[in-house]
């Protein structure tokens, strides 16, 4: 019986590797070592554990992101991390989307929240930039807040005198590190849950 269902899954998948490249699933960071492991790049940590699972490289460089496609389902998609640091995400998720026509519905965006406590995720379908950097390029250069996106919870300021940005830019205790594995996880099983059309499913499981 298991023979006749890896049969099955096999098919699927060789049909969707000729399936046009229908969704993007983007990770929000920053590029360097300087930023690797820090709260504002939980997008990037999600994207990795995601392509991890899926056994997928984003090695490749193209619109002024590394790259990697994927198969989830009998969809084809492309994982992206842009390279332009933060503010300038939406340089990378803008050239994607053009190249491939996918409209804001099907571009899956991973990122940070400062709101959420670390081990915690949100899915939207839509909504503001909520003051994210990042959110807020995208929106502005696909001229569009109507794509998916997933919260990664990094937890609030310790202290209210605190800057913001030394914050996100701080790593994640090693304690933390145990309860963001959980979200990183939700988040997977979000993305792809999203990427095949089953989004208010996502929802329901995940929020």
């Amino acid at each position: 019986m298991n023979n006749i269902f890896d049969l099955l899954k096999k098919v699927e998948s060789e049909k969707s590797a000729f399936a046009p490249i229908s969704f993007l699933i983007v990770g929000l960071g920053n590029p360097g070592k300087k930023y690797d492991q820090t709260r504002h790049n939980a997008g990037f940590l999600a994207l990795d554990y995601i392509a991890q699972k899926e056994n997928i490289k984003i090695t490749k460089s193209k619109f002024k992101a590394l790259c990697g496609e994927c198969n989830i389902g009998a969809q084809r998609g492309l994982f992206i991390a842009p390279q332009t640091f933060m503010n300038n995400s939406g340089e990378a998720v803008r050239e994607a989307t053009e190249f491939y026509k996918i409209p804001p519905e099907k571009t899956i965006v991973l990122f940070d929240d400062i709101s959420l406590p670390v081990g915690k995720i949100r899915i939207r379908k839509k909504g503001s930039d909520g003051g994210h950097n990042g959110i807020k390029s995208i929106i502005y250069h696909i001229g569009s807040d109507q794509f998916p996106r997933i919260k990664i919870g990094v937890g609030e300021k310790p202290h209210p005198e605190m800057e913001l940005a030394d914050w996100v830019l701080s790593r994640f205790t090693d304690i933390e590190k145990k309860e963001l594995f959980s979200a990183l996880e939700m988040a997977c099983e979000s993305a792809k849950l999203i990427a095949m059309g089953q989004t208010d499913q996502a929802m329901n499981l995940y929020n």
